[in-house]
């Protein structure tokens, strides 16, 4: 966690919220000397890095024997993209 004093944080609070939001990372507020405030992610990071999602996929379950079939199912019930927006054709 990294300090900041409650000045610091009044000047950059856009830089501080984008690290927040963007890197995870968090901030102690100090005034006077004193911690007076933490800020940090509010949740889970929303998006993962790419070596995070490929351990995720290399430790995550297997799909089973059916999954392509089911898959395939769920795609033929699917409306056609060109006739559902004719737009699109070319």
């Amino acid at each position: 966690m990294k300090k900041i004093t409650a000045t610091e944080l009044a000047r950059r609070l856009s830089d501080v919220l984008n690290r927040v939001r963007y890197k995870g990372e968090e901030f102690l507020v100090e005034r006077g000397g004193e911690p007076v405030a933490s800020i940090g992610p509010v949740g889970p990071k929303s998006e993962l890095t790419l070596a995070e999602f490929l351990q995720i996929l290399n430790t995550g379950p297997r799909p089973d024997a059916g999954f392509v079939d089911d898959l395939e199912r769920v795609q033929a019930g699917q409306p056609s993209a060109v006739e559902e927006f004719p737009e699109w054709r070319s």
